[in-house]
């Protein structure tokens, strides 16, 4: 029997105890909560095949006694698509020790920093499962990661650091099967793609970092620091003897130098990110081997909660390559900006909203809109459309993806 099995069956024995039974122990607390999905979308243009259809259990476990806990989330997953993505995949798996101000945490966990919404500045600790790219839940494409984290909270500052043993990389789908696969537009010739061996499980390559924050009135002030990886891989091509072109994919150490701040005033908040890479790998052209080049990344945002249930985000973030461009194929200059609106209605149980991804540098759009329907506190519909369209650029190779979706959601 397999931990994740054992995991279920305990979950559901759990679920079945009474409420009462567990509180009469006064000794170690049992929360138990999760959610029931279903998520299909479809094609807006030819062929109008399926492009998503998956069915999905999540369960959550909690056992704390004391100060001390353990955390366990995992999911079952039916995806009638992509037969690598169904069967039982645990998420996080923990343990926890809290008290006068310290957390630490031991085990699989997703860790987040930063103030950006959606947008990657110094929130690279955890990478992301881009298996159908953006078009999830954001919070389902984190990648959680086997961490020590050590916290220390103050009423007015708070200190973090992370040491991971072994890193974990982005997913990325290269079988032409699935609709998301990475591909390259406006390739004529046959080409292969491979995500390359990533670095070796040694003391030497663990990622390590942290981070110091200040909380003070009418501003939140952090920096960070992390040795990490590029863990999206860039890839080196090269032409083989039958004229294909094979491209694999390679990771290179680096460095980031990071910090954030936002600023409430009034119905906005003002918010602020930017972080140095250094040694960043760079994608080269084709018969180049990857170089690496530090990068000056940065986002500036503003959110307005203007009343009436209304919620209007923008962002714009901004990345500069040093150096010689020479055998690289990026720009120097690269420009992302984000748009999210939100409205509440009928007494909070119709939500609509839009969040758009717009390459400036490209001209690609990529706009989620949505309409989520509460028929109770526990059971969700959503409908929605995702809009693709671009010429170049990151967008490009899914210019074709536009599509309907719906959800159901019940949540226990």
């Amino acid at each position: 029997m397999t931990l994740l099995r054992l995991f279920l069956i305990s979950l559901l024995c759990l679920a079945l105890l009474p409420v009462s039974a567990q509180e009469e122990e006064g000794q170690l607390q049992v929360g138990v909560k999760g959610f029931i999905d279903t998520y299909h979308a479809l094609r807006t243009s030819s062929p109008g095949d399926w492009m998503s259809s998956r069915s999905r259990v999540r369960g959550e476990l909690t056992l704390e006694k004391g100060d001390a806990g353990m955390f366990v989330s995992a999911n079952a997953v039916y995806n009638s698509l992509i037969d690598s993505q169904s069967g039982f995949f645990l998420r996080e798996a923990y343990l926890y020790y809290g008290h006068s101000g310290w957390d630490i945490r031991a085990g699989r966990q997703i860790i987040t920093w930063g103030v950006a919404d959606a947008v990657r500045i110094a929130d690279i600790v955890s990478p992301m499962d881009f298996t159908e790219f953006l078009a999830q839940d954001y919070d389902d494409i984190r990648i959680p990661v086997n961490a020590l984290r050590v916290r220390y909270t103050r009423p007015q500052w708070s200190a973090e650091a992370v040491v991971i043993p072994v890193s974990s990389f982005y997913e990325l789908p290269v079988d032409s099967r699935n609709p998301w696969a990475v591909s390259l537009p406006g390739i004529d010739i046959p080409y292969t793609i491979s995500m390359g061996n990533q670095p070796d499980k040694r003391f030497k390559n663990i990622e390590y970092g942290g981070r110091v924050g200040a909380y003070l009135s009418g501003v939140d002030f952090c920096v960070s620091a992390l040795r990490t990886w590029n863990k999206m891989p860039v890839f080196r091509k090269t032409l083989a003897p039958d004229g294909s072109l094979l491209c694999e994919g390679e990771y290179r150490r680096m460095t980031m130098l990071g910090a954030d701040l936002s600023v409430p005033f009034g119905k906005f908040v003002l918010r602020a990110e930017a972080a140095e890479y250094f040694g960043e790998a760079q994608e080269p052209i084709v018969g180049a081997e990857v170089t690496t080049r530090n990068t000056t990344n940065a986002l500036i945002g503003m959110d307005w909660y203007a009343g009436n249930d209304w919620q209007l985000g923008v962002q714009y973030s901004h990345k500069y390559i040093s150096g010689s461009l020479r055998d690289i194929s990026s720009y120097r200059n690269t420009g992302m900006a984000t748009v999210r609106i939100s409205k509440d209605l009928l007494h909070n149980t119709l939500n609509l909203s839009t969040f758009a991804y717009i390459d400036v540098t490209n001209g690609g759009v990529y706009n989620r809109l949505s309409v989520d329907y509460a028929l109770t506190d526990q059971i969700h519909a959503v409908l929605g459309y995702d809009l693709f369209h671009a010429d170049s650029g990151q967008f490009a190779m899914y210019d074709r993806n536009s599509e309907v979706w719906m959800k159901l959601k019940y949540s226990f």
